[in-house]
């Protein structure tokens, strides 16, 4: 059920392709088809997998041999470079925002939480997919610790790499928030989280396109709405390519 789709979605955006994706997306009415696609698209996802369906998961022995970085591969900071090759002592990741109880944890803490780990597949927009297990806690128990407020509708994840000048981020519904295969990963393969693959913290949404999926995790931000935080349509992609915001496979 989930291969048809899965693939017809992969192919029409790579036929885009990012510039046709910014010319179309600039015009008032390719951006009223965008989000009509896009809502469309949502529903439909939803209606046939469910609220809480899964994506399919996978045996050791189909993990594909290596996991390609793309996008960003590092972080060009001084912070960042110290950080990773003292193994990231320093490095917190905050849940704040629409929050009772903010939150500020070390690498340590969030490998301390109840784990899940997932085979699972990551498809890129470009077209390329790899098979990778991945380790840590579900965004949920984050959520519930911090006790979100019933005002946020969206979860923001900030993240440390830049593009083009501009910060990456993204952001998810509270459904895919609260999704079980939803996690933080700080593991690929057993192993902690490679440079290339956004070490030492990364979203696994399993539902969602590769560039959901951010990478250099610095803050879980729980918002009522997505106005004013970038250009205001969700991720770095959506602001910067027209990608759609919510991109189900």
């Amino acid at each position: 059920m989930v291969e048809i789709p899965r693939r017809s979605l992969l192919a029409a955006i790579a036929a885009l392709g990012a510039g046709a994706c910014s010319k179309i997306a600039e015009s008032d009415t390719g951006q009223s088809l965008f989000e009509a696609a896009q809502g469309g698209h949502r529903a439909l996802h939803r209606a046939l997998a469910g609220r809480q369906g899964l994506a399919p998961e996978y045996a050791p022995e189909d993990r594909s041999p290596s996991f390609r970085g793309n996008g960003s591969v590092t972080v060009e900071t001084p912070f960042y470079k110290d950080q990773l090759a003292k193994g990231f002592p320093d490095w917190r990741l905050t849940v704040r925002g629409l929050v009772e109880r903010p939150l500020s944890l070390t690498l340590a803490e969030i490998r301390a939480l109840p784990q899940r780990t997932q085979i699972t597949r990551h498809d890129c927009v470009e077209g390329w997919s790899a098979i990778g297990e991945w380790t840590g806690p579900q965004l949920a128990v984050l959520l519930d610790a911090a006790r979100v407020r019933e005002e946020a509708n969206f979860i923001v994840l900030r993240c440390a790499d830049t593009l083009y000048g501009s910060a990456y981020y993204e952001s998810i519904d509270m459904v895919e928030a609260y999704h079980p295969q939803t996690i933080i990963a700080h593991a690929l393969n057993g192993a902690p989280l490679p440079e290339k693959n956004g070490a030492p913290l990364r979203a696994r949404i399993e539902r969602q396109l590769g560039y959901k999926h951010a990478k250099y995790l610095t803050a879980i931000e729980a918002v009522a709405s997505l106005d004013g935080i970038g250009k205001g349509k969700g991720g770095f992609w959506e602001d910067h390519a027209g990608y759609q915001w919510y991109a189900g496979i």
